[in-house]
């Protein structure tokens, strides 16, 4: 049996995974889906890859899944405890190399992003979160995920690609995704040397299709 630590991306948490987790569990397999801190100020990557690593307790063989800003928690969790694969979902992923492109994936969602006190972003309008985020959602379901979303602190400290550990490591990319464009996905993919599989729909596939998810994260097991 096969443990998959689902770890989310900015304001989100393990609750939009929910959907998934069932899928995988129908399957035979474990998922973990944790609340990362990321709305507390000063907590960084590998400080989620702390709370990721404390909640897989002595499990073996892990697949550990990061969505958008989850792509940057994961290659720590790698150098906390074995992984049998890194899989980046519609991920941000480091730079590799001085220079390129990398501040051009910010989500698509203007001024509904706003910041508070504590210098922390939050998703403030309904319709451009489900325009860019859950747009291919059933509209109870996009409705709910915005409704939960929280503060995301600035973060930093992302891995280099060249500290990653030497863990197989697959990008999906989401063909009809508004928050991170797929072309970009394609780019960041290959310049980090990451095989790739794609998907249909959008930002949010464990939300909009889950059991196809479900299905192409068993493929990457054979």
């Amino acid at each position: 049996m096969t443990t998959f630590a689902l770890v989310h991306g900015s304001w989100h948490g393990g609750w939009c995974f929910q959907k998934l987790v069932a899928e995988l569990e129908a399957r035979g397999h474990d998922a973990v889906a944790v609340d990362l801190p990321c709305d507390e100020v000063g907590k960084d990557y590998p400080d989620y890859a702390r709370v990721v690593a404390g909640a897989l307790a002595n499990r073996d063989d892990v697949v550990a899944v990061g969505h958008s800003m989850g792509g940057h928690t994961i290659p720590h969790l790698a150098r906390l405890r074995p992984i049998r694969r890194l899989v980046f979902l519609c991920a941000l992923v480091p730079p590799p190399a001085e220079g390129w492109a990398h501040d051009q994936h910010t989500p698509r969602l203007g001024e509904a992003i706003v910041r508070d006190e504590l210098d922390r972003s939050f998703v403030c309008d309904l319709d451009s979160a489900v325009a860019t985020l859950y747009d291919d959602c059933d509209a109870t379901d996009a409705r709910r995920a915005f409704e939960r979303l929280r503060p995301q602190a600035r973060t930093n400290a992302y891995l280099p690609r060249s500290e990653w550990p030497d863990v197989p490591a697959t990008y999906v990319v989401t063909r009809g995704d508004r928050a991170l464009p797929p072309a970009w996905q394609c780019e960041a993919a290959a310049a980090n040397g990451l095989e790739t599989r794609e998907l249909d729909g959008g930002h949010s596939p464990f939300v909009a299709r889950p059991e196809e998810l479900a299905l192409l994260l068993l493929g990457l097991l054979l």
